[in-house]
């Protein structure tokens, strides 16, 4: 055998008599998700001597036998780096970092390394199974490069798929702490309105019309009054790019220190430059979710940054 390739047998039971070729495989090699299935299957690294022509949608019957035929996987092509992460939880499937402001998520044009992906990839060596063929950290979502807080990484390629899932269908439980300029009135309520790309600034989102961007919903609830200011918390009922600090400003309340969306008020200016602060004032602080593949329900809680409990102290009515 080629050192690295995995052959598995896998046997039809009562349980999958009847189903499609591609479902009742990812029944039985449960470390492999649907996905990953369906492209070995169109590589041809699934065979049975009972079966001449195999395809995912083909019906299986009880006793067959199939052949799956794993390859190694592909190195991918970006550089692990020694960078320090605050690990809060970990196991064979995910794990779930606490990411300091300034660290990029995911390399792209400008930022090709010291990003979190470069940082998982040294603190992961030899424990990613190959996410659709390829031995990567499967990033399900990201968090701005100025925002800090809890982030989730899949580590194979079932919990990829699984958390993949949950994000698509809202059921991710995501609470951001954020400091914003102003009071909010009424202190609590939902911003329904549809985020996409600014038509005056591509690299901006902006508030649309409905049907046009993606559906966002933001909840908000103020936890405290400050100087001209206030201490809110945003549950997410949708992930979009930038939601909650498109959605704070289209009511009239941006993020302090928003570079972007967050126009500097007056009385502000000497407190942020005395403290250095130099990022939107917003941290994911709250993420549960299903564990999709122990299906135990996880909770996690960040504390504040010192950065945004100094901007507290010195706004603090």
């Amino acid at each position: 055998m080629v050192p690295g390739i995995s052959i598995i047998e896998a046997i039809i039971s009562e349980a999958q008599d009847g189903l499609r070729l591609d479902r009742a495989l990812a029944d039985l090699l449960p470390d492999l998700s649907r996905e990953r299935i369906k492209g070995l299957i169109s590589d041809g690294q699934v065979a049975s001597a009972q079966v001449s022509k195999i395809n995912a949608s083909m019906k299986v019957a009880v006793g067959q036998s199939f052949t799956v035929t794993l390859p190694p996987p592909v190195p991918l092509d970006t550089v692990a780096q020694d960078i320090p992460l605050t690990i809060v939880h970990e196991d064979a499937d995910l794990i779930v970092v606490d990411k300091p402001a300034g660290l990029v998520v995911h390399p792209a044009a400008g930022n090709l390394d010291g990003t979190l992906v470069n940082a998982l990839l040294h603190h992961c060596q030899g424990q990613l199974s190959g996410i659709g063929g390829v031995a990567r950290p499967g990033i399900v979502h990201r968090i701005d490069k100025d925002t800090s807080g809890l982030l989730v990484v899949a580590k194979s390629d079932k919990a990829h798929e699984g958390l993949a899932r949950q994000f698509k269908d809202h059921s991710i439980d995501r609470l951001y702490a954020a400091i914003v300029y102003g009071v909010p009135v009424p202190g609590s309520g939902t911003v329904d309105a549809w985020v996409g790309r600014s038509d005056a600034d591509r690299k901006k989102m902006a508030v649309h019309r409905e049907g046009r961007g993606k559906h966002a919903v933001t909840h908000y609830r103020m936890v405290e009054r400050l100087q001209g200011a206030a201490m809110v918390e945003c549950r997410l009922e949708t992930g979009r790019t930038h939601q909650v600090r498109v959605h704070m400003h289209h009511i009239g309340h941006p993020l302090i220190g928003d570079p972007v969306y967050g126009r500097e008020r007056k009385g502000f200016k000497s407190i942020l430059e005395t403290l250095g602060f130099k990022r939107q004032a917003l941290h994911a602080k709250s993420l549960g979710f299903i564990h999709p593949v122990t299906s135990e329900r996880l909770m996690f809680q960040s504390v504040l940054p010192g950065d945004m409990q100094e901007l507290l102290s010195q706004l603090h009515v």
